[in-house]
């Protein structure tokens, strides 16, 4: 018989470098934190922090170092999810968002940081058109309610807009259907909006929050 209780779950953390109007990105503060922050404060049980990665702001720029993370990755063992947890900033934003899906369209409201700015273009042609979605497998709403006891603001949203963090979300959870991982997209406020520690207790927070509803 196979073993009870809830999965481990080994996760992949990545964020992203600044971009136009945000110089400062906190994901890019956070994911290079994040190791010294857990070795300092422990993770929630079951939680194994297997990479944090950096990446570029930027649709077909981020495509490289995101595909050599995936391709790197080891199998699940069993009992054992693997799960690519992706953090962007909402410059707007005042409370924490959990992601349910991505769509297939690129339309990026300004040129990224490689110069690019498609308008219309679906991510994955072979997918269909611009208005097919992918979603989570995570549990947004045992997440967002166990984020919640914890005293954090966070809310679900049904719209990652159509910028990098869709895109770089929607090559995620593409892949992770293929591979019987699991994909999460979170957007945070700037640090001016909720305090930089707040915000790494809101990621740790969160892993254990995966963890226990996988």
């Amino acid at each position: 018989m196979g073993s009870e209780g809830p999965k481990n779950i080994t996760c992949h953390v990545t964020g992203f470098k600044k971009f136009q109007g945000v110089s400062e990105n906190p994901t890019e503060t956070i994911v290079s934190n994040l190791n010294e922050y857990v070795s300092k404060n422990g993770l929630p049980t079951g939680v194994k922090l297997a990479s944090c990665t950096i990446l570029e702001t930027a649709g077909e720029g981020a495509k490289p170092a995101l595909f050599e993370l995936f391709e790197r990755a080891a199998p699940n063992p069993d009992n054992e999810s693997v799960v690519w947890l992706h953090l962007g900033v909402n410059s707007g934003a005042q409370k924490f968002a959990l992601e349910r899906q991505a769509f297939n369209e690129a339309t990026f409201r300004c040129s990224d940081e490689l110069g690019w700015q498609p308008q219309q273009v679906p991510i994955v042609p072979d997918d269909g058109e611009i208005s097919n979605t992918r979603q989570t497998t995570c549990s947004v709403e045992a997440i967002q309610s166990l984020l919640k006891k914890k005293g954090f603001d966070v809310m679900i949203s049904d719209d990652a807009g159509r910028f990098v963090c869709n895109y770089v979300y929607y090559h995620s959870a593409r892949f992770a259907e293929a591979r019987g991982h699991k994909s999460l997209f979170v957007h945070v406020p700037l640090f001016s909006k909720i305090d930089e520690e707040t915000q790494m207790r809101f990621i740790t927070s969160l892993l254990g929050a995966i963890a226990a509803t996988c």
